[in-house]
């Protein structure tokens, strides 16, 4: 497995501040928080782009994917949820990246089944596009559809290669979901995995890798055994959580921690 960080965790660096990052710390991928407070968004032009590019290849660090905050079963209109979708395809094209992250996101007064048709709908109708552009639209197991039986429930009548899954492990753990049962329901779909640790169900702030309870030993161990080699993405929440300890000082200690865990569960 290949691992990455996400800039959710250094909120508003330089591209050129994380790339360094990245390679001190023997990161193999960057995931990018798609959002307008940050270096790199929707919003950006084709030169900006290529720069990004250029600096992610000089450093020998991928762009792993872009995370939107598209919120695929909203109530609403279906073309703004698509149109944003596009342009989240359109600068991971740009980029080389090949995945979007987008959120469920749906209402506390929509029916479940409203919900997920509605997801369904707009997701079957983007996975075309990102067909044409080589990217695949990741649903995070997150919000309204936190675990992996929820998110299968959307993911299933889609039924597109380019539309899968992004496991992040503090959500189906807080909906109640063993990581063995998780695998399962998205194993078919899975993009990558979002690993990050917590101190309990009541506090998530984000603590550093191995010092909470979150099972990432067992989230290893139920991808080791069934052959995933795909990537596990550090997600620390240092945005939403301005006193939890900077990243960078803990990034290389967590690489650490994973490289132990797979090793371990080889």
């Amino acid at each position: 497995m290949k691992l990455a960080f996400s800039t959710l965790g250094v909120p508003g660096l330089p591209i050129p501040d994380v790339l360094r990052l990245a390679v001190t710390h023997g990161y193999h991928g960057v995931e990018l928080r798609a959002h307008p407070e940050e270096p790199v968004h929707p919003g950006i032009g084709l030169a900006e782009r290529a720069d990004v590019v250029a600096e992610f290849k000089g450093a020998g660090v991928e762009v792993l994917g872009v995370a939107g905050y598209a919120r695929v079963a909203a109530p609403g209109a279906d073309e703004p949820v698509i149109e944003e979708i596009h342009r989240l395809l359109d600068l991971a094209r740009d980029l080389g990246a090949g995945f979007v992250r987008v959120f469920p996101g749906a209402a506390t007064d929509q029916s479940a089944e409203e919900a997920d048709a509605t997801a369904a709908r707009r997701l079957g109708t983007a996975a075309e596009y990102a067909g044409d552009l080589g990217v695949r639209i990741l649903l995070e197991t997150h919000d309204s559809h936190r675990t992996g039986a929820a998110a299968i429930r959307i993911l299933g009548p889609v039924g597109h290669r380019q539309v899968g899954s992004l496991w992040d492990v503090m959500h189906t753990w807080l909906g109640g979901e063993q990581p063995s049962e998780t695998y399962a329901a998205l194993s078919p779909h899975l993009g990558y995995v979002q690993v990050k640790d917590i101190a309990s169900a009541t506090d998530t702030t984000p603590l550093p890798l191995g010092a909470g309870v979150l099972p990432l030993t067992e989230c290893v161990e139920v991808l080791s055994r069934h052959g995933w080699d795909g990537w596990l993405c550090w997600e620390y929440e240092k945005r939403w959580y301005e006193g939890a300890a900077p990243l960078p000082e803990l990034l290389g200690a967590g690489r650490e921690h994973l490289a132990r865990l797979l090793n371990e569960s080889a």
